[in-house]
């Protein structure tokens, strides 16, 4: 899926649990807003560098929050909460991800059987592709589901937020397939010097 459906699906935890728990200080400050939106981008910022591995941890994380949100809701500060929902939104963007599409370059062809490697038990876990790869129309349509109910909870900059990660997914999907044509002609065109530097899964895929 994409990084930004990842965000809004953390940002709608944090309006959930400041909706049910109103004590938690989860709506306090958009601090931990934002931790819920950092929480669920941060896996992908492993995306040059051992792609759903080095920075997916779906059993890991899920315990961390668990650890986290007990600690926040004997200390209820907006920085425990924060944490937590960090944490929480991690494990969400990690347990998500086998929902989608493969790791291969065109992920809509469905040619990959990764999805997200559980470091836990040590493999893989398949690709379900209930969204058939990141920047997908379904994909788009979970974005905007997690939006519609953070708008109306949120304003000010959160809520811009919000609204501008819905129209950076829009523009995603419109350019998804055209960038990895663009790609392919690009690396193409390099000498192996560049090469080497890119991400095995892809060079493999175009040559």
């Amino acid at each position: 899926m994409m990084a930004t459906t990842h965000a809004l699906a953390g940002v709608v935890l944090a309006v959930l649990v400041a909706a049910l728990f109103p004590e938690s200080a989860a709506g306090a400050s958009v601090l931990p807003i934002a931790a819920a939106a950092l929480g669920g981008l941060f896996p992908d910022f492993d995306l040059y560098a051992g792609h759903r591995k080095t920075l997916h941890f779906p059993v890991y994380f899920s315990a961390a929050g668990v650890a986290a949100a007990v600690v926040a809701a004997a200390v209820p500060t907006t920085l425990t909460v924060a944490v937590a929902l960090f944490l929480a939104a991690a494990a969400l963007h990690s347990a998500m991800d086998a929902l989608g599409g493969g790791l291969e370059l065109k992920p809509w062809l469905g040619t990959s059987e990764q999805a997200v490697y559980n470091h836990y038990h040590g493999r893989w876990i398949r690709p379900r592709r209930w969204i058939r790869y990141d920047g997908a129309p379904e994909d788009l349509a979970v974005a905007v589901a997690f939006a519609v109910p953070a708008v109306y909870a949120l304003d000010g900059v959160a809520e811009t937020g919000v609204l501008a990660a819905v129209v950076v997914s829009a523009v995603y999907v419109l350019l998804r397939k055209p960038m990895v044509v663009a790609a392919e002609t690009l690396v193409a065109a390099l000498p192996d010097t560049f090469i080497d530097r890119l991400p095995s899964r892809f060079v493999e895929d175009i040559r």
